[in-house]
């Protein structure tokens, strides 16, 4: 009876550890996977953090993302104001900055702002910008943030569904996708395509700027996209 009841465990566990497998492989998500250092980057598909620099106290009650391309890291650097950030995505040198609407770079190459981000004045915000690879299909777990978010699509198509029942679509070329401040969200890549973005967290810096939750259930608003 004990090594009927072992073996039916070890199954279990074997057919477990399969279907996760299958998961991967596929490019669904498992439950629970969140972005990682750029620094641990063993392959493209996935979320990596490229940068999550402090923008300071901000002091208006809405902001815009600014997106600048520079041939050189040097060149965006000697651009880079106290609210910008200078990382490399997708074969290219970016100059992302937090500012006002009518913000523009010294000698940038501009490719969209992206507003308006809707933040609570005299709090401190960090800006966290990662590289979202996804093959179609693969999703991200439900989660909040501590700050708006927003991503530019590269190539591909994301579905965003948020607690409120609504539902977004962010592709290249489309409109901006924003989610406010502590709102529950799910997100699937959709389409044929691998989604290629680069996302924007602006959270408060002295919060995660991401936080797995549990207690909301998508109504699987996305489920028909693909």
């Amino acid at each position: 009876m004990i090594r009927h009841t072992l073996l039916i465990r070890m199954l279990f566990v074997c057919l477990l550890l399969l279907l996760c497998n299958q998961l991967v492989a596929q490019g669904v998500a498992v439950p629970g996977d969140n972005c990682k250092p750029v620094s641990q980057r063993t392959q493209e598909i996935g979320c990596w953090i490229l940068a999550n620099e402090s923008m300071g106290q901000l002091t208006k009650p809405e902001v815009f993302w600014h997106l600048d391309t520079y041939r050189t890291r040097s060149a965006a650097q000697a651009d880079k104001g106290p609210q910008g950030v200078v990382v490399e995505s997708f074969g290219k040198v970016w100059l992302m900055t937090i500012a006002d609407e009518k913000w523009r770079s010294a000698h940038g190459n501009r490719v969209a702002e992206i507003g308006p981000l809707f933040v609570v004045t005299g709090k401190m915000y960090s800006a966290q910008l990662m590289e979202a690879v996804f093959t179609p299909g693969m999703t991200a777990a439900a989660h909040i943030h501590s700050g708006p978010e927003a991503w530019y699509a590269v190539g591909g198509e994301t579905c965003l569904e948020t607690a409120d029942g609504h539902m977004q679509i962010g592709r290249a070329g489309g409109p901006p996708v924003i989610a406010p401040m502590g709102l529950a969200m799910h997100l699937t890549a959709i389409g044929n395509e691998q989604r290629r973005s680069i996302v924007l967290i602006l959270h408060q810096s002295s919060k995660p700027a991401t936080t797995m939750i549990h207690n909301w259930t998508p109504k699987g608003l996305c489920q028909n996209k693909n």
